[in-house]
Parts: structure tokens; sequence; C-alpha cells
């Protein structure tokens, strides 16, 4: 991890559009950071993937994004951050974070109950890599998992506001209601963007988690921490790059993000 520095970008990976959720975040919080982000868009979804596919497929995003020369690398995807991140810090020889610990964290934090539901994809759910951070954190606290695996492909259709995306979260989490918990861990980088309906669905008394807010407060703290926070006047370069559809990418992209997305390449691993 020798000759970093400052100006160099922030490396970012998703299996398709939902990172940008946690693009946004870090943009949000550290508005001076370059950043190239990877959107694996003709593989996506990885939640219903095995094992050993994600984590080939997480290596080759890593070793895209250290062409590139970044200074850390963000693992914005919860079934990669589940599955692969072992695989992923042996490749990268940079800082690397994924989304589950931060994720765990605040949940643990916001609980009253010590009953938490986590909502992710198969892959993520059925590694329990949530179960076992919250039980290292608080091995008091209940967790239950539900995997969602049609929220992605709705998601990625832009139907966020749609009643099919009302319809699916209704039947993906009535199933949830018995176990009255507090606390609902949004344990995929997608769902965050279906956040307004599930709401509405677990009622105002259910704590959301998003786990990108919590992941761009642990990149600007280790940042901070190893003397790489960018504190240059210079505009930073955002770069984004998908391996399928990059216009349907900028389109939807754009309207996740809140700002236009100027420079995206197709690009093939």
């Amino acid at each position: 991890m020798k000759n970093l520095n400052p100006l160099q970008p922030i490396g970012i990976f998703d299996s398709g559009i939902g990172g940008l959720t946690v693009v946004k975040e870090i943009i949000h919080s550290l508005p001076n950071e370059s950043i190239i982000y990877f959107g694996d868009t003709a593989r996506v979804p990885y939640g219903t993937k095995s094992d050993s596919t994600i984590k080939e497929y997480s290596i080759q995003n890593t070793k895209f994004l250290r062409k590139h020369n970044v200074k850390l690398i963000v693992v914005a995807c919860n079934t990669a951050s589940s599955v692969a991140l072992n695989e992923i810090t042996l490749h990268a020889n940079v800082p690397v974070i994924g989304v589950i610990k931060p994720g765990a964290e605040a949940a643990v934090k916001n609980t009253f109950n010590n009953r938490i539901a986590i909502i992710g994809t198969n892959a993520t759910v059925s590694s329990k890599a949530y179960d076992r951070e919250i039980s290292k954190l608080n091995p008091k606290i209940e967790v239950r998992g539900k995997a969602c695996p049609l929220f992605v492909p709705i998601v990625e259709e832009g139907w966020m506001n749609h009643e099919i995306g009302l319809l699916a979260a209704k039947e993906y989490l009535n199933v949830l209601q018995r176990f009255a918990y507090d606390t609902l861990v949004l344990g995929c980088t997608h769902y965050p963007l279906l956040k307004h309906t599930i709401q509405n669905v677990v009622g105002d008394k259910v704590k959301l988690i998003d786990s990108g807010i919590e992941t761009a407060k642990q990149v600007k703290s280790i940042l901070a921490e190893i003397n790489l926070l960018n504190n240059s006047k210079e505009k930073p370069n955002r770069k984004y790059f998908v391996s399928d559809l990059p216009h349907r990418f900028k389109e939807i992209g754009e309207m996740f993000l809140g700002q236009k997305i100027k420079s995206i390449a197709k690009i093939d691993l």
C-alpha cells in the first residue's frame, strides 16, 4: 500500500446500478474526491450466482479498478461483500471497505428491542454475513433474514415508484411481521432506491438502515486516518464504466445521483 497519494481516485464497484446509492453518499460526504465506478451491468444480479462465480467476478472488478490507480476500493455490493471480501482484499493492495460491517454497526446502534431484520439477495441472506457481524457486536440481538431477489431487477428497470415495487415489497416483508423487529437493514445497494416503498410497507416505527450512508462515513474516516483525504481545490474527476448498456445506465444513473454523468464507457473485462 505504499506510494498512495490523496489525489488518486476512490474505486467503487457493484453488480449494476445500485452502487450509485453509495457513490451519491460518498460525493455528499467527500465532494473533493475523484471516483472510478464500475457497474457490472452485463452480469447483474450477483445474488443468484454461486459463491465461486461471485468471487471470480469480484476479482476481475478489483483488477480493473487497480488499473485506474485507485487509493481505496469500496465494494458497493452486499453480495460481493458477504461472499468475496477476503479475495478482493488479497488482490487489491489498497484499503478495501465492504458495506456489511458499516450497516451492521448502524443497526446495532439503532435497535431498542434487540430484533433486527435483514433483507438482501439470496446470496447475502444465505451467507449470514450480517448475522455474524451483528453477533460480534451484541450476541443478544436476534436477527432474521429475508431474501428479496426481485427488488434488484425492479430497480434496474426504473420501477421504484411503480405498483410492481409495492406489491413485491408487501409480498416479501409481510412474512416478517411476526418477528416484531424495530430495525431493518437494506442489505443491498439497490434497496435504498425503494426506501419510501419499503417504509410504507413496514411502518414508521421501523428504522431503515442504509448501508450506503454508513459506508461513506467509514470511507471518510479511513482516508483521514491514513492521510489520504483529497483537500485539493481542483475539480474532482468522476468516471463511470459498465460492462453493458451504457445509455440505460446513464439515463437511470443520473436520476439516482441527481446530477449529470459526463464520462461513461462500456468495457469488456
